[in-house]
């Protein structure tokens, strides 16, 4: 059940969407509003693009911003004020604690949850040459992928997927790594040299979906939210979302977290892949785990709980 309260339900004429300006959120925003449109077409659907603290600020490191909650913040304002009635996010820049009053309502069937290589002369990370340098802007990805490829160097790149695309392009990096999901949407899959294994780079929590934050006494807002939302897709970040919550992590730090589906119906299960570490990756922990799908958030507080026991809170407070 969506977390909705269940009282007051009136008659809704129009929807106001909250999102970033940035093109990738407006695409993400517009995709939200062609599927209210084509479910529900007696509502007006209204965009409203909002500057965020994260969008202004591109010469300070997330970290030092405050995590990428920094991209969400100005939304949920928006939504705690009436101003919108729902705030569109890529699921991975949303904090693990929400602010009182407010909830994930709905998400969007998942797209390919993969970090994707965009290099300049060279197919595959493994073909780079030695100390060819990787623009990334996430631990997660850079302590992942120095692992397997200690030969490269990895150096923080900041701003939209057009302005990276464009240091490579100029020479500033050999490569960069990108959400394959954004790429994608933005009709630049062409650019992607790679699509970069999940056994090779756990994603964040919540990678490749898009989802939708409301106040919880909004009960008019739940057919919308209903409507749209893809149950699977839903579990399955939820399922990534308690381990960034039981860990107290935020979304810059170097925490991964992946549950896939195997199977269907009754019987599917689901499989949770995850990653922790400390900031300079001197300690790794990693744990896989299955549960029956209807476990899935169970699922998720057992791994947490096993990573804890590993010493991943000390591992996450010393990245902080």
């Amino acid at each position: 059940m969506l977390p909705f309260d269940q009282q007051g339900v009136q008659r809704l004429k129009a929807i106001r969407l909250a999102t970033r300006k940035s093109p990738l959120a407006l695409w993400q925003a517009n995709y939200v509003a062609d599927r209210i449109r084509a479910v529900l077409p007696e509502l007006r659907v209204e965009i409203l693009g909002l500057s965020t603290e994260g969008d202004r600020n591109r010469s300070v490191s997330l970290s030092k911003l405050g995590g990428k909650g920094v991209f969400v913040k100005e939304l949920e304002i928006a939504l705690q004020s009436g101003e919108a009635d729902f705030a569109v996010h890529s699921m991975k820049d949303v904090p693990a604690k929400l602010p009182d009053g407010l909830s994930l309502v709905a998400m969007c069937e998942r797209a390919d949850p993969r970090d994707a290589l965009i290099a300049g002369d060279a197919e595959t990370l493994s073909a780079l040459p030695e100390g060819a340098v990787i623009g990334s802007s996430s631990l997660r990805r850079c302590l992942q992928l120095a692992e397997v490829y200690p030969h490269l160097r990895f150096e923080a790149i900041r701003g939209n997927v057009e302005t990276r695309l464009k240091r490579l392009d100029q020479g500033d990096f050999d490569a960069i790594i990108l959400a394959t999901a954004g790429l994608e949407r933005l009709g630049l899959a062409s650019r992607i040299t790679q699509r970069i294994s999940l056994s090779e780079c756990i994603p964040s929590a919540g990678q490749g979906a898009v989802g939708l934050e409301a106040s919880v006494d909004r009960p008019d807002l739940k057919k919308v939210a209903q409507a749209i939302n893809d149950p699977q897709t839903f579990l399955a970040v939820s399922c990534e979302r308690r381990i960034s919550e039981r860990l107290g992590a935020t979304c810059d730090l170097p925490v991964g977290a992946y549950a896939a589906f195997m199977g269907g119906g009754p019987a599917a299960e689901v499989r949770l892949s995850t990653f922790v570490s400390d900031i300079n990756g001197d300690t790794r922990l990693r744990i896989t785990d299955s549960a029956p799908s209807v476990e899935a958030i169970d699922l998720g507080d057992r791994v947490a709980s096993a990573l804890i026991e590993q010493g991943a809170l000390a591992l996450v407070n010393k990245a902080i």
